[in-house]
């Protein structure tokens, strides 16, 4: 009996990473909301800075909050945090169990970068500490009291990391590191800002002293930091079921990555809005301009579509290619030791797998060159055109 226990790992990993991430991006979504939905009126209690009111599940909730804090401490407090801590753990996890485990299958591309396998998990490490290192200054610099400044600083360096990314690792690597790194960043916020500060603020009131409202004012700013980064994550996170987001490669991957931070900020900008009561022009330009750019991403990478041969290729040179190249990893028993079954459940070993499977194939091999993982095979771009040539000529 064999067991492929990596693969069972990976699975029981990669599940509890959903359910803390649903669980982080929910409570994260559901505050940001509150915090919008806040109302004043006269008579509430004092200190307190708004209210709101909400039904669900068959009841009704009436919700404060605080400038700073109450005077005195509720005898039960709710904390949020594990959600996060979870995620991020789960998350390193996986990326080690997927990408450093297997470094040369889905890390390295030798093409950009010949690294060993130890360099390249080095570099990923030195990537992800990295950038929440300089993010943490951005932040605590005088550029931090702007939040346009700070905006636009956060922006730069998370396209900086995707450029020097996609130089130097597979497109999958380097779109999945570019989430990553944006996913650390976020948990160190929790970790290393918003609770900290939370249980600075809960001691002085236990204490009896009158907390610093600059600690909320700080918690604030890396929570809606963390608001606004969510839909980009999730997308590049997802990315590897999407490969022909690839199709910019090494050249303009990093402008495929702009789009997809630009597009998820304005639209979580919309939600902010429209849950702190705007209303008209406030809300008239988010969705349009969220379109343009989707649309702008989509004819972009249409652009950077493979040159297909000129030429007429035979079945069997287009079998060849794909024997060549394909079936070390889509094979019955596959040859790559990174795999127990054929990725997906395909084998590309006849003519007529290779019809059924096209579209996969033609996305994966030649509009994105996603595969073979690493190009470990050694595929050229004349085979990919060739290759390209013969699937668009074949009938669905």
């Amino acid at each position: 009996m064999t067991i492929p226990w990596l693969d069972w790992i990976s699975l029981m990993i990669r599940w509890l990473h959903l359910v803390a991430g649903i669980a982080w991006i929910g409570t994260s979504f559901y505050f940001i909301w509150l915090d919008q939905s806040l109302r004043t009126r006269a008579g509430l209690a004092k200190g307190v800075l708004g209210e709101s009111w909400s039904v669900h599940g068959g009841g009704f909730y009436h919700v404060q909050k605080y400038a700073v804090a109450p005077e005195v401490m509720p005898t039960e407090l709710h904390w949020f945090k594990y959600e996060a801590y979870f995620t991020w753990l789960s998350g390193f996890a996986l990326l080690v169990v997927t990408y450093y485990f297997s470094a040369s299958s889905y890390l390295i591309d030798p093409g950009r970068a010949d690294l060993a396998p130890i360099t390249a998990i080095g570099a990923s490490l030195a990537f992800l500490i990295g950038s929440w290192l300089i993010y943490e200054a951005l932040c605590r610099c005088p550029i931090g009291r702007s939040t346009a400044a700070l905006a636009l600083s956060v922006f730069a360096l998370i396209i900086v990391s995707a450029y020097l990314l996609t130089q130097i690792f597979s497109d999958r690597a380097a779109f999945l590191h570019v989430g990553a790194l944006i996913g650390t960043i976020m948990s160190a916020n929790v970790f290393v800002v918003i609770i900290p500060n939370q249980k600075k603020v809960v001691a002085d009131l236990v204490a009896g002293n009158t907390p610093n409202p600059t600690l909320g004012a700080q918690a604030k700013q890396r929570s809606l930091h963390n608001n606004y980064l969510t839909l980009p994550v999730l997308l590049l996170m997802m990315s590897a079921h999407y490969p022909m987001l690839y199709s910019g490669g090494a050249p303009w991957g990093w402008l495929v990555i702009a789009f997809i931070v630009l597009a998820g900020g304005v639209i979580r900008h919309f939600f902010n809005t429209h849950h702190g009561g705007g209303h008209g022009l406030a809300l008239a330009w988010q969705w349009p301009l969220a379109v343009l750019l989707a649309l702008g991403l989509i004819f972009f990478i249409a652009t950077r579509g493979p040159v297909v041969s000129t030429n007429t290729i035979s079945d069997t040179r287009a079998l060849q290619i794909v024997t060549a190249h394909c079936a070390g990893c889509h094979a019955a028993q596959p040859i790559n030791p990174a795999f127990s079954a054929p990725p997906g459940g395909i084998v590309l070993d006849s003519i007529d797998a290779l019809h059924r499977h096209r579209e996969q194939v033609l996305a994966q091999a030649v509009t994105s060159q996603a595969m073979p993982l690493g190009n470990a095979s050694g595929m050229t771009l004349t085979e990919r055109g060739e290759l390209g040539q013969w699937l668009k000529t074949q009938k669905p």
